[in-house]
């Protein structure tokens, strides 16, 4: 179960929130061919965030927990798509936009009847 958890600056609806977290769920379903009943989206909205390099405007940063296995392509396409997301829906500036990625064995990923597998 992949965890994706967005952290911003500056207050977000719950309408943006729930529409952002489609787009993104979406973005992750395509790029790392997975399903979507799996994908948790987390969006913390109006926090302080202190991003070097950032300038003036909104900041957005997404912690990626995910299953270890993709290589570093695809992991990269992803986080550009959600940049790209960010960016376009939030007008945040692509200085103000960072993802960090923590892999997990699939065994660390449980869910109540399940227990995650390898990346295969």
């Amino acid at each position: 179960m992949p965890l994706l958890q967005f952290d911003t600056d500056f207050p977000v609806s719950d309408a943006e929130a729930d529409a952002f977290a489609d787009a993104v769920t979406d973005l992750y379903v395509e790029t790392m061919d997975a399903d979507r009943s799996y994908v948790a989206v987390v969006v913390r909205d109006d926090g302080h965030l202190s991003l070097g390099r950032a300038v003036e405007g909104g900041q957005v940063f997404c912690s990626a927990d995910v299953r270890a296995g993709r290589d570093g392509a695809t992991k990269r396409a992803f986080a550009t798509a959600v940049m790209d997301e960010a960016a376009e829906r939030f007008g945040v500036p692509d200085e103000n936009l960072k993802v960090v990625f923590t892999e997990h064995a699939g065994a660390q990923m449980q869910g109540v009847e399940r227990v995650g597998g390898d990346w295969s």
